[in-house]
């Protein structure tokens, strides 16, 4: 396993996987944006600039399954309570390798830097650029720890018809070869994660992004 959140993720993408031996590795932040927890299988990792035997003590302290504990509202609340920060959900962490040539659909790049979905992405992502078909949308830009994430959006009467799919497929030959791309999907939102996972998106863990206020 590598000693960076970089490192690890670069890892997890080509399937090299934390030892799933029920522990937690606490790396370090790898900047001010980013701090959160991704559960692999048996086996957490918490990017944070606070102290590990915190974030040790904390989860010890916890009355639960210790393979749950880094996941744990407790755990997130005290988490969030101690850095300062808030967060939306927990998600389902998935990720694609790059495909090659040009995407099938015809995308019409946006450059409007208000639009709302762009300054959205900003909060969490770097060099955010958006794409438009008829019926939906499409956003990359640079994540956790520097990867190619990817989100989708579809218009309510696009629904149902392939294009959430097309999407997410498209958006694997918008990233430079050999790279991986990543996206996250609210573990409740079925539709986009079969959507996903029908673009050949993988799943890898789940993840706790905490965010700035």
């Amino acid at each position: 396993m590598g000693q960076t959140l970089a490192e690890i993720l670069d890892g997890a993408a080509r399937g090299r996987f934390p030892a799933a031996d029920g522990g937690t590795t606490v790396v370090e932040a790898p900047n001010g944006r980013d701090s959160g927890v991704i559960a692999f299988t048996a086996h957490s990792v918490v990017f944070t600039d606070e102290d590990p035997a915190w974030v040790r003590a904390t989860l010890a302290s916890l009355d639960c399954d210790a393979l749950a504990a880094t996941m744990h509202p407790r755990f997130l609340c005290a988490f969030l309570e101690r850095t300062g920060r808030t967060t939306d959900t927990i998600d389902l962490l998935t990720v694609a390798p790059a495909l090659p040539g040009d995407p099938p659909l015809d995308l019409r790049e946006i450059t409007d830097p208000v639009h709302p979905r762009v300054v959205s992405a900003r909060r969490r992502r770097d060099g955010v650029r958006m794409w438009a078909v008829d019926g939906g949308v499409l956003v990359l830009g640079r994540g956790v720890a520097g990867r190619w994430e990817v989100a989708v959006e579809l218009d309510e009467e696009a629904r149902h018809r392939g294009l959430g799919r097309a999407l997410a497929t498209a958006a694997r030959h918008l990233v430079p070869k050999g790279e991986p791309l990543w996206s996250q999907q609210a573990a409740g939102n079925a539709r986009s994660i079969r959507a996903f996972q029908a673009a050949g998106f993988r799943p890898v863990g789940s993840e706790a992004l905490l965010l700035g206020r």
